[in-house]
């Protein structure tokens, strides 16, 4: 059963440029990666000779010669003798980049050959990053797949696929949406929020049409993911990882949604935990949303890095780092209670971040004014607000009505409640976090 990616009409425009470059595909572990290219390769291509470097290290020998095209056609012809060649008709699928980033340096003879098409993929591959890009910087292309959006989730649904521009047209005429509506698409929010996107939960919850088993699936990737940390993490104290990755959850949780080292471990420093968080984020386990120094444009190089949320990449994974007690209550939509907010915010910072956003927040010293996120236009600077229900927003009407920030004349918040607009703050429902991009685009 394959569901439906944004990365297969990528994939396709990709093939059809005439100058395409080798393609490197990385992501978290499990997200779909080596589904999306075999659905690919199945409908474009008469060969594909797949190698999957962890599963079947002995062809980390075929670069044994070099690293010419025709050396490694030859030598993973001899390997297995019913790989076939065509040129122009043949996909060579590299699996588990991560586990032989060397092959990266033969990328550049592939493309300068050009009688084949290669697509590497591999998790963890921002561990690896700097090994693969300095053999192969200029001859490739990357692409970075993450779990399932809401987008993505609706056209499992059934949905059809100009579904966003529906909703989207909502957003830009500020039009609501009607009570069925409304309620129709929370409850496809609620079961999102539980499910997540990882595609293993998608799979059997559309194959089973109910949430039996998905729990169980959460949970065993949830461990997969520990069990990674515990093989990857090499030259980094992976107990020191593994705490700051379960205290995500319980950190989200509280008021001050801070990430703070000092409830990870007593008297913990920021230099004794140098690199875990960013393993984590290269890993595509969270996303880092760092504090501004003050809410103004330009956003990068205006933070402060001792300070950040975090927040997990899929809010599946989320749900499965909370107790069964708490995880239980949420299917049961009886009490969101402490982690009500947390979830919503989790789900905001996902839908952004796979929009291709980079998070930010801020926090004023001694002081209540703090935003949730903030983004960009060309001139503007936006702040966006994640509220459990749809009540005052001080912090937000704050940012627009001082003048010690002429950078921000509206905001964003979302909410459970219905589009709207108010004060200089357009309201939209939490499901519409993933088009926000898009309707800023067409407010240009």
């Amino acid at each position: 059963m394959y569901l439906k990616r944004k990365i297969d009409s990528y994939l396709v425009k990709w093939k059809q440029d005439q100058e395409h470059l080798p393609l490197v595909i990385r992501g978290a572990r499990q997200v779909g990666k080596t589904e999306a290219i075999r659905n690919f390769a199945r409908q474009n291509y008469s060969s594909v000779v797949e190698v999957n470097f962890a599963e079947e290290p002995g062809y980390k020998s075929i670069i044994s010669e070099g690293y010419r095209a025709d050396t490694i056609i030859r030598l993973l012809s001899r390997q297995n003798p019913s790989f076939r060649f065509p040129p122009g008709e043949t996909l060579l699928f590299f699996d588990e980049l991560q586990a032989f980033p060397e092959i990266a340096t033969a990328l550049k003879f592939f493309q300068q050959d050009g009688r084949y098409d290669v697509i590497c993929s591999g998790s963890m591959l921002g561990l690896q990053r700097q090994r693969i890009e300095s053999n192969s910087v200029g001859y490739k292309m990357d692409y970075t797949l993450r779990s399932f959006d809401f987008e993505e989730f609706l056209w499992a649904q059934g949905y059809p696929d100009d579904i966003a521009e529906d909703l989207l047209a909502h957003m830009l005429e500020l039009r609501p949406f009607s009570p069925g509506e409304l309620q129709k698409y929370f409850s496809l929010f609620l079961d999102y929020i539980l499910l997540g996107g990882m595609p293993a939960v998608l799979r059997s919850y559309f194959t089973n049409h109910t949430f039996e088993n998905t729990a169980t699936i959460q949970r065993q990737l949830l461990l997969d993911y520990q069990e990674d940390i515990q093989k990857y993490a090499s030259g980094l104290d992976q107990a020191k990882i593994l705490a700051v990755f379960r205290h995500i959850a319980p950190q989200l949780a509280k008021e001050n949604k801070k990430f703070q080292l000092s409830k990870v471990a007593p008297g913990a420093r920021s230099r004794e935990y140098f690199g875990c968080v960013e393993w984590l984020r290269d890993a595509g386990v969270v996303s880092i949303c760092n504090c501004l120094n003050f809410p103004e444009l330009p956003l990068k190089g205006n933070c402060d890095e001792t300070k950040y949320k975090l927040y997990c990449a899929d809010t599946g994974i989320l749900i499965a780092m909370l107790d069964d007690e708490a995880s239980t209550d949420l299917r049961r939509n009886q009490n969101l209670g402490i982690y009500k907010g947390a979830l919503y915010e989790n789900f905001v910072a996902e839908a952004l971040t796979k929009s291709g956003y980079d998070l930010y927040y801020y926090k004023r010293e001694n002081s209540s004014l703090e935003e949730d996120f903030f983004v960009r236009t060309a001139n503007e600077l936006i702040p966006v607000e994640v509220k459990a229900g749809n009540n005052a927003s001080k912090s937000l009407r704050t940012l627009i009505s001082s003048e010690q920030y002429p950078e921000i004349h509206e905001g964003i918040k979302f909410v459970h409640g219905n589009i709207g607009r108010a004060n200089l703050i357009t309201t939209f429902p939490y499901f519409g976090a993933f088009l926000l991009k898009s309707y800023l685009s067409n407010q240009q």
